[in-house]
Parts: structure tokens; C-alpha cells; sequence
């Protein structure tokens, strides 16, 4: 009696057979993705731009907590304009942060059938750490960086003691504030990316644990500079952000061996196997 033979495995390069598409169907799904990851934009920037005013107090609790109990938050703003324009990109810079995981899972859903099923599992992580360690920067801002920083700055103030004395008082517009707290968010959520590029990086075995820990003291040069070129020009703000970094170049590197250990550990279970 004869016996049905069995299949052949299948290999990663069947996993692709049938995602072949002309570059015409490339573009048009590309328009797709492009099309709804921008109207998730606009319906969140339209959200946004109705709470706007909530969204910008909410964004004013730091300046309140620099200036304690003993001072008035007052802000400015020199054209008619200014304000309803701050509004606007409130709303905007609302509405990219709301929108990114619908953005990150269009990018998914486009390169995804180009990817064997093994980079697709090593794809999704990523896009779960990104926002979560943007969202960890942002934070440090709002409850650390910022505060200390404002409070810093509302020192320098300068009473008038006595007659014929120059007051010096602080008088921030609003656009002002709002381009301060904002340049710090990007600053430290895109610093907080460090261990996700890392980690990615060790993954395609660009970099190891040995090279990370030797290029230690290129890393703190590297990171003053960083914290130099994309924080505000003021002592707090470029200290707050090169001691993360650093924790997190040393969290990096941690990160970097689990990622060997793990790729040591399928290799040995391959060689089993054969």
C-alpha cells in the first residue's frame, strides 16, 4: 500500500509568494495608508483645537508649580493673532502625538507583507516601545525638567528694593512658553529613543555589548552634544537631559545582551536540531 507523501517545509522565501506586486499596487496601497493616517491627523486635530484652551492650562501646571504660591501666572501675547495661532499648534502637536499609533500601524500594514513572518514578530515590539519611551520623556518634562527649569529662570527676577531700583520681572507670551515646553518634549522623546535604536541595531548585529561598553566616553561626548543641539540653551535643561541619556546608554547596553543572549540561545536550539 503506498503512503501519501508529505509536503515540504515551508521556507521564508514561500512565506512571501504572493505579496509580489508591480510597483503601481505598491503606490496605490502606499496612498491608502498615506490617506487614512492623515485623516487620523485631522479628525485628532480638530479634537484638539476644540480643547485647545483645557490642553494649553494643562500645559501651564508646571509654570505654576515653578512659581509656587507667592506669584501670578501671567502670560502675554503681543499681536492679535498670537494666541489663536498658539491654539493651532496645540491642537496639531496634540493631534500627532494622539495620532501615532494609528500612523505606526499604517506603516505596519504597508511594509508588513514584504517581511517574513519572524521580522514581523521582531517588528511589533518597536512600535509598542516607541511611543511608551517618547511617553516616559515627555513626563520627565512635565514633572521634573520643566518645573526646575522655570523656577530656575523666575530667580533671575529682580525687585525693586528702593527708590530709583530697576524691577526686572519675567513676562513670557504664550507662544513662547508653548514653543519652550514643546521643544523639550520632542527633545526627550526622541532621546528616549536611545534604547530602541540600540536594541534594533543589535538585532541586525550593527553593533554588541563589548562596543557599547567601550565607546563609553565617546557616548558622554556624544550625549553632551545631543543634550547642547536639541534642548533650550539653559544649564537645567541640558543637565536634565544628559543624565537620562546616560541611564539610559547603561540601560541600553543591558538590552544589548538580552538580545545576544537571546539570539545565542536560537542558534544553539538550530544546531540541535540539524
Amino acid at each position: 500500500m503506498a503512503t501519501a507523501e508529505l509536503p515540504p517545509p515551508k521556507t521564508e522565501e514561500d512565506e512571501l509568494k504572493g505579496s509580489e506586486a508591480p510597483l503601481l499596487d505598491h503606490l496605490i496601497e502606499l496612498r491608502k495608508r498615506l490617506i487614512y493616517s492623515l485623516a487620523a491627523v485631522v479628525v485628532f486635530f480638530l479634537g484638539c483645537f476644540f480643547f485647545a484652551k483645557p490642553i494649553y492650562d494643562l500645559l501651564l501646571l508646571p509654570y505654576r508649580w515653578a512659581a509656587g504660591s507667592s506669584q501670578d501666572v501671567k502670560l502675554i501675547f503681543t499681536a492679535p493673532q498670537e494666541l489663536f495661532f498658539t491654539y493651532m499648534n496645540v491642537a496639531l502637536f496634540g493631534a500627532l502625538f494622539l495620532a501615532f499609533p494609528i500612523i505606526a500601524g499604517q506603516v505596519y500594514a504597508f511594509v508588513a507583507p514584504g517581511l517574513y513572518k519572524r521580522e514581523r514578530r521582531a517588528f511589533i515590539p518597536y512600535l509598542v516601545a516607541t511611543p511608551l519611551f517618547f511617553l516616559l520623556g515627555s513626563l520627565l518634562v512635565y514633572f521634573a525638567v520643566a518645573p526646575m527649569a522655570l523656577h530656575f529662570f523666575l530667580g533671575m527676577q529682580q525687585t525693586a528694593a528702593a527708590p530709583g531700583d530697576v524691577q526686572i520681572e519675567m513676562q513670557t507670551r504664550v507662544s513662547e512658553y508653548l514653543g519652550f515646553i514643546m521643544t523639550l518634549i520632542i527633545a526627550f522623546g526622541i532621546c528616549f529613543q536611545l534604547p530602541v535604536v540600540l536594541t534594533l541595531l543589535a538585532r541586525i548585529e550593527l553593533v554588541n555589548s563589548k562596543q557599547l561598553g567601550k565607546g563609553r566616553k565617546y557616548a558622554i561626548v556624544g550625549i553632551l552634544a545631543v543634550a547642547a543641539l536639541l534642548s533650550p540653551p539653559d544649564p537645567i535643561s541640558q543637565i536634565g537631559l544628559s543624565i537620562p541619556m546616560y541611564a539610559l546608554y547603561e540601560f541600553s547596553i543591558f538590552a544589548v545582551k538580552w538580545v545576544e543572549k537571546q539570539r545565542a540561545a536560537k542558534e544553539a536550539a538550530a544546531a540541535v536540531k540539524a
